[in-house]
């Protein structure tokens, strides 16, 4: 896999630990070309963010190295984090509009968030699977958007909790798994708990999962390693028999619906002292383990900070090329680009 020195700026291992084709390391001279152009291709409208190679690789592989299409999931996703959007509207906090890139270094800084949060909906990393890969617990029975309201958490604030710590698991917590195990970890691993999902709640709970879903697959891609659905019952059952015929193989070959008879797999995935002792496992944090945030980004043999960190002299700027002139550009600048402008050099095509 070629690096590129001006977008890639890795201080962890870059190799995938499984020749999958596509995968970082394990790439085709097409599929390397194909990188090439999708980046000569983001450059010429403008774009400087972003533009490494393990970054455009996950894009490629989630519309099959179709470069056209990819370069359009790019470009919404970065629209998206300049004013994400919730039901057709941009989000606002306090009457101001989510830059996600501008949010993350400011977000729940002093943890109070997550701990009000945690009371009606824990949602938490905690450690690591057996293959290394961060794990994410969600315990959506225990979600309660009234009783959040009564306490200020609105809608809008649980999504842009939930785009930020995308963010977080993108960086600074895969790149310290990364460094543990030896090799590039991309994925996470992830357990849903729908214990306590019924009628009352069902509504609610599944309209959340549908738009974090959506948040994602279309923002977020590549990252699903394994998603284990625990404590699901005879109404998610229902759901799940429709559902799945719509998503692509590939998700649902990683996706396990347990019931409740879940701790042997979880325990086939992970060690029992990284799983939760509710879960089946004998972990049992100081303070609860959904506000621990145990895990190898908070050990100082493994952690970095982040890109998000980062001031000043620390901080990688990458400018637009000449040929910029794009929306990317108008993004990158904070103005409008000209009418009519458009990308000068042409793409190299790829048989």
């Amino acid at each position: 896999m070629e690096l590129d020195t001006k977008y890639d700026h890795y201080d962890y291992p870059t190799t995938a630990p499984v020749a999958k084709p596509g995968h970082p390391g394990h790439l085709t001279d097409a599929q390397q070309a194909q990188v090439h152009q999708l980046r000569m291709m983001l450059e010429s409208e403008g774009y400087t963010k972003r533009l490494d190679t393990l970054t455009l690789l996950r894009f490629l592989r989630a519309r099959k190295f179709d470069v056209n299409l990819s370069k359009k999931m790019f470009v919404d996703c970065e629209k998206w984090r300049k004013t994400i959007l919730y039901a057709g509207q941009p989000l606002k906090i306090d009457g101001r509009t989510i830059d996600l890139d501008e949010e993350i270094s400011e977000w729940d800084q002093d943890g109070s968030f997550k701990r009000k949060v945690s009371k009606w909906y824990p949602q938490y990393y905690h450690k690591t699977d057996k293959d290394g890969r961060p794990v994410y617990i969600e315990q959506l029975g225990k979600i309660d958007l009234g009783a959040m309201k009564n306490e200020g958490i609105e809608y809008e604030h649980m999504l842009t909790n939930l785009a930020v710590e995308y963010e977080k698991m993108a960086d600074p917590r895969l790149p310290a798994c990364s460094r543990k195990a030896g090799h590039l970890l991309e994925t996470s691993c992830t357990i849903m708990d729908f214990n306590g999902v019924g009628f009352s709640n069902a509504r609610q709970v599944f309209g959340y999962i549908q738009e974090a879903s959506g948040m994602s697959q279309n923002y977020y891609p590549e990252r699903l390693g394994r998603m284990y659905l625990i404590n699901t019952n005879w109404l998610f059952t229902g759901v799940w028999r429709m559902v799945r015929p719509l998503l692509d193989p590939v998700t649902v070959e990683k996706i396990h619906v347990l019931g409740g008879n879940y701790q042997k797999d979880l325990l086939a995935q992970i060690p029992a002292e990284n799983l939760p002792k509710e879960f089946g496992g004998s972990c049992q944090c100081e303070g609860g383990c959904p506000l621990s945030n145990a895990g190898p980004w908070c050990d100082a043999e493994f952690a970095k900070p982040a890109w998000w960190e980062k001031k000043g002299g620390d901080a990688i700027e990458n400018t637009p090329t000449e040929i910029g002139t794009g929306e990317g550009a108008a993004a990158t600048t904070g103005t409008t680009a000209p009418e009519g402008a458009e990308a000068t050099v042409p793409a190299p095509a790829i048989a």
